[in-house]
């Protein structure tokens, strides 16, 4: 690909008549980083039994919300309102008076709209493309909240969804003190991806053979405490040390204490949830098959008509038998590390651990890896095991692990849901309108080309569905050829083009990652980034998501997020949001001829930030990167099936 000129200090920008010059350096300044979740694990990684609460904990059907997410949303309602009202004001939607909408509904909270944001997978592009986008959204950040910016979408989000690379950046930012992206990049202690997964934090903090004893140690005191071990452990205790903590990687940090934390239990976040999907040993998953699971801060769980129920996350490990405990049964707690749960819906990395064949590396930690790998066989280094499985002897008719002592899980997008989109769905959440952020690599090219919305909308055509709605969304050669996955495209304008004839589903606001100021297409498995090409994938995505501060994208913006609301309401649409469905709503148009090889140009007036080769730790500098080729995802992957997958993921 060639640029038409590139610069090195700031990035021209241009939307047709608009254009704005912006620093490269992050959109934020920066500050410590403080752990949000409370260490509350008892022993480290080890889970382990205690007594139990007055009332024991059980399993619960998934009829409807539990009481916990409903008093938190009743709260979290009363705070999204005002930064959504402060939001539409500033994107400027005009022929709408938007002081007038919100005081006339000011107390029916079910008239204004309900907002989700879900980021996709892939690896370290996907978190890093993500971020770029949550920085767009976030009004903390500095440069966000000027005139039909974007500031304030996080504000104004109730749920806040992550699946594998972007469950990774959804993690990170709830653990370390619901910080914000430009904190993150600027952290000495977090993100620094110049040092590989492979060998670890910089040598200043940890060294490579403590780095490997201390994976070995805590996955082995797990073990020796008689629960199941495999490679998601591993992986999720090496991930954490990027994305949680370089010196201890957060060995005590459970996901359920986010539930404690000041600010979220007074509903000043979005409710983070992470996705993962259940397999058994040997099962090859598609959309239609698949059991979705999902980790709120609460509790784990599926809504699907399969296990249909939910497990209090504080208290897996525990001895779940038909959905309750026995008068004998303690209260085990903290099998929901952090790092397991990030792992778990990233398993699909597991085997960049067998890779793991560099000086430094104890012999005892291989060793570890080869018994595992032996216990399990290679077409199974993909499962997390969640044993005792909560959900035994569950929904039996239903749950075809219902019977299995050990709850299988995977990465949540081997079954090309790579967006997930499941728990926005639901209709006990409400959700007007959902920002799907895609880094998906579905081409050879590693640009996303609409798989996994096909792969959702398939899904909600089948009995798995459990009565959720999805729009109907083209085949994805209609995609590339219409340019759907080149820009923002929404899917859903018309209520009545859904897959379920009752209550319309949520507005989808596709975002597809694409070449703004930066080829960020790089490798799933791109295993280290230098701060250069860290720091440009992460602007790029934040140019993605503002289509270049593009205050005209800005109030298109609003009009989705006012779709439904105005449906509801009977409000007479501005005559700007039609202008602007016409321009944005995909129009129902097919062409599934099969298109030349996708490669995108840049879209921003031929301009690119430059980014440095080397391993460099500070500002971005340097030469400008050309689109990079696979790393050899045969080397990482020896398994048929997923050499097929990666090609989608």
């Amino acid at each position: 690909m060639r640029f038409a000129r590139a610069i090195t200090g700031a990035v021209v920008l241009g939307i047709g008549r608009e254009a704005s010059i912006i620093s490269p350096q992050h959109l934020g300044s920066s500050a410590p980083l403080e752990q949000r979740a409370t260490p509350v694990a008892p022993n480290g990684y080890t889970p382990e039994g205690g007594d139990c609460p007055s009332t024991k904990p059980s399993i619960r059907p998934a009829s409807g919300l539990s009481q916990q997410e409903t008093d938190w949303l009743e709260s979290r309602r009363k705070q999204t309102e005002p930064a959504l009202q402060t939001l539409l004001k500033r994107l400027d939607i005009s022929g709408f008076d938007v002081d007038s909408y919100f005081s006339k509904y000011s107390n029916d909270t079910s008239s204004v709209s309900n907002v989700g944001i879900a980021v996709s997978g892939g690896g370290w592009r996907a978190c890093l493309n993500g971020a770029g986008a949550i920085q767009a959204f976030d009004s903390r950040e500095a440069n966000t909240t000027s005139t039909g910016q974007l500031g304030g979408l996080l504000d104004s989000a109730t749920y806040l969804a992550g699946l594998s690379g972007g469950g990774w950046l959804v993690g990170s930012i709830f653990v370390n003190n619901y910080t914000t992206i430009s904190n993150l990049l600027s952290s000495s202690s977090v993100w620094q991806f110049q040092n590989s997964i492979i060998a670890g934090p910089d040598s200043s903090i940890l060294s490579t053979a403590d780095y490997y004893g201390n994976l070995y140690s805590s996955v082995h005191g797990k073990s020796d405490a008689d629960f199941e071990t495999t490679l998601t452990d591993y992986w999720g205790r090496a991930v954490s040390y990027q994305l949680v903590n370089a010196s201890d990687g957060g060995v005590d940090l459970t996901w359920s204490s986010i539930a404690n934390d000041t600010d979220f239990a007074a509903s000043n976040t979005p409710l983070p949830i992470l996705v993962a999907d259940e397999r058994a040993p040997g099962e090859l998953l598609i959309a239609g098959n698949t059991t979705v699971y999902e980790y709120s801060p609460w509790e784990f769980g599926s809504w699907d008509p399969t296990t249909f129920g939910f497990a209090p996350l504080q208290y897996l490990g525990s001895n779940f038998t038909n959905g309750e405990l026995t008068d004998d049964d303690t209260c085990v707690r903290g099998f929901d590390n952090v790092g397991l749960v990030m792992g778990t819906s990233s398993s699909l990395f597991n085997a960049i651990l067998l890779e793991a064949n560099i000086t430094g590396v104890p012999s005892i930690f291989q060793g570890a890896i080869e018994g595992l790998l032996n216990d399990v066989g290679s077409s199974n280094e993909d499962i997390a095991s969640y044993s005792p499985n909560p959900f035994y002897g569950y929904n039996t008719d239903t749950n075809v692990n219902g019977n299995e002592t050990t709850l299988t899980m995977v990465d949540g997008g081997e079954d090309l849901e790579n967006i997930p989109f499941h728990p926005l769905i639901q209709p006990s959440r409400g959700l007007d309108v959902i920002f799907a952020v895609d880094s998906s690599a579905d081409t050879v090219s590693h640009w996303p080309n609409g798989t996994s919305l096909v792969a959702t909308y398939e899904r909600s055509l089948n009995d798995i569905a459990n009565g959720t709605a999805f729009p109907f969304i083209p085949d994805v050669n209609t995609m590339v050829n219409l340019g759907l996955n080149a820009r923002p495209t929404f899917f859903g304008c018309n209520a009545s083009n859904y897959t379920t004839t009752t209550a319309p589903g949520p507005l989808v606001v596709y975002i597809p990652n694409s070449p703004y100021v930066y080829t960020s297409n790089v490798s799933t498995f791109q295993l280290s980034y230098n701060i250069s090409e860290r720091d440009a994938i992460v602007q790029n995505g934040y140019y993605v998501a503002t289509r270049g501060n593009s205050s005209q994208w800005g109030m298109c913006v609003g009009c989705a997020i006012l779709a439904r609301s105005f449906e509801r309401t009977g409000t007479p649409v501005p005559d700007v949001c039609g202008t602007c469905m016409r321009t944005y709503c995909w129009d129902g148009t097919l062409n599934a001829t099969v298109p030349t090889e996708y490669e995108p140009e840049l879209n921003a007036l031929g301009y690119a930030i430059n980014v440095s080769n080397s391993s460099e730790s500070g500002a971005a500098s340097g030469t400008t990167r050309s689109i990079r080729s696979s790393i050899g995802l045969g080397m990482v992957w020896g398994v048929g099936f997923f050499i097929m997958f990666l090609c989608l993921l």
